[in-house]
């Protein structure tokens, strides 16, 4: 079966590797899939007249506004992966609520990461309860093995001994939801009390306006470093190598980052939302945040007390282990997509 695929293509953004991986699935089951970006066309018509002209029979789309609205009426069977903003933010625009609801009622299916955010979703929208299916999901990572951490340190204007340093490490598209300066006042106090702890924020410029907001902050803050997007597998290496990775979001749908960090054996610290605490149990996976000082609080507390993180990077690992399967993720969305492959009477 010949598939178009849309999603925010935003390189190294948690849709856009949700994206990459999912694809891999579905052409491993011998189906042709066409990866596009959700903001490369600005109406249904748009996506029309593409998929005619690409023969293609069938859609997934992840994110229920971006990437679902461009499929209404388009005549061909699609299926719906919740993003996370869908259904956190958008679902709180009137306008925006009406639109996903109808591209819901024509979906075959619709994917959520985790139980909450189902559970958000079939209160948004009872009739639907029946379409709509869980998959966490699937992590596999992929370090570069030749990459080299001390020429990143320099890079990076961290010039310390690797040996008594802590990298806390935030990954994240430069964009308000995001919230990458939640933490950096805060640190930066922490820092010039304790010169061998970093922040390293690292993403995809995504929002130009509050990217030179975010450089402009970070020049001017000691002990705070912004590094542009990366490769996959050096991003992995980086992770592998720092002490711990922080999430500040504002909203998250399931955040990959935090779950390729359990699979690598690095500790987690992240702030206390839902899509956060779905997967991060305090002081059993990771510790979670309410506020800044709270943050530096448990950061403090990790670097001090390595029982703590022994016990947390093992419970990590593990997780992802039993609950983040890639193989299973694939053979889940192998099976939703042959629904695309029938007749919905069948």
């Amino acid at each position: 079966m010949r598939l178009l695929f849309l999603a925010v293509l935003r390189r190294h953004t948690g849709n856009a590797v949700t994206a990459q991986r999912v694809r891999d699935h579905l052409e491993a089951a011998g189906h042709v899939c066409i990866l596009k970006d959700a903001f490369d066309f600005e109406s249904p018509s748009e996506i029309s007249n593409f998929i005619k002209a690409e023969n293609l029979e069938a859609a997934v789309a992840l994110h229920l506004y971006r990437g679902g609205r461009l499929l209404q009426g388009n005549g061909i069977p699609f299926g719906i992966i919740f993003g996370g903003t869908d259904l956190n933010e958008d679902v709180n625009q009137g306008d925006k609520n009406n639109v996903m609801g109808k591209v819901l009622e024509e979906a075959r299916f619709a994917v959520a990461f985790t139980e909450s955010m189902k559970e958000t979703a079939q209160r948004q929208w009872p009739r639907a309860k029946d379409k709509i299916y869980v998959q966490s999901q699937g992590i596999a990572t992929v370090p570069n093995t030749a990459f080299n951490w001390n020429t990143f340190l320099q890079r990076s204007e961290i010039n310390q001994s690797a040996d008594n340093l802590h990298v806390f490490l935030l990954i994240c598209g430069l964009r308000q939801v995001k919230d990458p300066l939640y933490l950096v006042d805060a640190f930066s106090e922490w820092h010039q009390e304790e010169p061998n702890v970093y922040m390293v924020i690292v993403g995809p410029e995504v929002d130009p306006v509050f990217t030179r907001e975010v450089k402009a902050k970070v020049k001017r803050t000691p002990g705070v470093r912004l590094i542009r997007e990366m490769a996959q597998e050096d991003l992995h290496a980086v992770m592998k190598n720092c002490f711990a990775l922080v999430n500040s979001s504002v909203s998250e749908g399931m955040s990959a980052a935090i779950l390729e960090a359990m699979d690598l054996e690095v500790p987690v610290l992240a702030r206390n939302i839902p899509g956060n605490s779905a997967v991060v149990k305090h002081e059993v996976t990771g510790l979670l945040f309410s506020d800044p000082q709270e943050f530096v609080q448990l950061a403090k507390r990790l670097v001090s007390d390595p029982a703590l993180e022994k016990t947390i990077i093992a419970n990590g690992r593990e997780y992802v282990r039993k609950y983040h399967s890639w193989q299973e993720e694939r053979q889940t969305y192998r099976q939703l997509v042959r629904t695309l492959e029938r007749s919905p009477e069948d």
